[in-house]
């Protein structure tokens, strides 16, 4: 699991060398705007990563009927694969703060592939589990060093470039039930190895773009950080942070709940086959898509803060009353909640990437590791009480957008470092 990130003032003050940081590098690519064909690239290749990651939690229903497994089992198929994620996300992100690695994203989306294709053939719980770690393995790789190269190719624009990248991750995400309905169902567990096409795919998308990034990269000297006289003190970093990562989990172990468990809570609670409760988690996936573009450039135009206090917490009213909709009224509401919680991701990261810009990758990786350690290790414990009562879960679940009020502790940055 994710361990808490102490963060010393001498490491805030010290001069911690990072690709991003080059003289000259910086000026030259703001100048010359966003690099839109490495952008779509990136962006491109996030879709085809969480396409893939998105699609274990869609077969959940064809792997509990296929081997009689309960709610607290599937969870545990959660945990292995977001936690080998969450546990290595930080530590590539602070090995690639040292040495960034061009092709690394190549080789990580190689561990994916071999994860599907042992998904495929698997026929033990213990195989489905290292199948599930092997792809949030290359999650791990993917994230941090792929936020770094979208930043690097933003031309000053970070949150607008944080949600084109984004925004391919989400709408793969939401692409996960689609195609599980239309090629898993039908066909079977098997046909999870048509998937590792895309994984193909993915590494020679990544692999010209490691092209692209290694000249940025090699025989420049780096310059070290100075801190704006007007940047927040090291201990309302260290409380910035922490409020960042409480809000979140408030917004990620939500949407891990309607992730992992609304197809069960559709088929339980109205009757729906598991093809339609499928569908039903699209729409939710596909709003969460759509906002996820929204609050970068939002953030960018008026600031991050704001923006994350009113996604967070404007969440609240449609998440108190999702419980005790109906089915048509359930899924207009999972479309306010998709866009509106969506929205914070992108200026949450990159308000966490300004306040320790020296430490980019490893600040990348443990808001990344966080997101995807908490949606695994929620997912497990409400896999329990959902053995239960599943309606429950989504009674205690709509509370969580109620800690958007801690965004009231975050400072307020220099202009010119938004």
């Amino acid at each position: 699991m994710n361990k808490p990130v102490v963060v010393f003032e001498e490491a805030l003050a010290a001069p911690v060398l990072i690709p991003d940081a080059m003289p000259g590098a910086a000026a030259k690519a703001a100048s010359a705007g966003p690099a839109y064909i490495v952008l779509a690239g990136i962006s491109f290749s996030h879709f085809l990563n969480d396409t893939m990651q998105s699609l274990i939690a869609s077969v959940y229903p064809i792997l509990k009927d296929s081997y009689a497994l309960n709610f607290a089992q599937i969870g545990m198929i959660t945990l292995a694969f977001q936690f080998t994620a969450s546990l290595l996300q930080p530590m590539v992100g602070h090995f690639t703060d040292k040495k960034a690695q061009p092709f690394s994203l190549a080789v990580g989306m190689g561990s994916t592939f071999f994860g599907l294709l042992l998904l495929s053939v698997a026929n033990q719980y213990a195989i489905i589990l290292v199948a599930a770690a092997l792809v949030g393995l290359g999650s791990a790789v993917f994230h941090p060093e792929s936020a770094r190269i979208a930043r690097l190719a933003s031309g000053g624009r970070y949150g607008f470039a944080q949600s084109v990248f984004q925004l391919g991750g989400s709408f793969g995400t939401s692409m996960g039930p689609v195609l599980a309905a239309l090629i898993v169902v039908p066909f079977g567990q098997p046909s999870i190895a048509w998937f590792s096409l895309i994984a193909f795919l993915a590494i020679v998308i990544l692999w010209r773009i490691g092209v692209w990034y290694r000249p940025q990269i090699t025989d420049k000297k780096p310059a070290p950080i100075h801190l704006h006289p007007d940047a927040p003190s090291p201990r309302r970093v260290r409380i910035a942070l922490a409020v960042l990562v409480a809000l979140l989990f408030s917004k990620q172990l939500y949407v891990s709940s309607l992730s992992s468990y609304y197809i069960f809570y559709l088929i339980e609670k109205f009757g729906v086959s598991t093809q339609t409760a499928q569908l039903y988690l699209f729409i939710f996936l596909a709003a969460n898509a759509a906002g996820a573009f929204f609050g970068g450039p939002l953030g960018d135009r008026f600031g991050r803060k704001y923006v994350i206090w009113i996604s967070v917490l404007g969440a609240l009213p449609f998440t108190l009353a999702m419980p005790y909709a109906g089915l048509y009224a359930s899924a207009v509401l999972t479309v306010f909640i998709g866009l509106i919680l969506s929205s914070t991701t992108s200026s949450i990261i990159v308000f966490a990437q300004e306040l320790m810009p020296h430490r980019f990758g490893m600040i990348s990786g443990v808001f990344f590791g966080v997101a995807f350690g908490i949606g695994g290790l929620g997912a497990a414990a409400l896999g329990k009480l959902a053995d239960y009562t599943i309606a429950f879960v989504y009674q205690v679940c709509a509370f969580l957008p109620a800690l958007g009020l801690l965004a009231v502790f975050l400072p307020r940055m220099p202009k010119h470092m938004r």
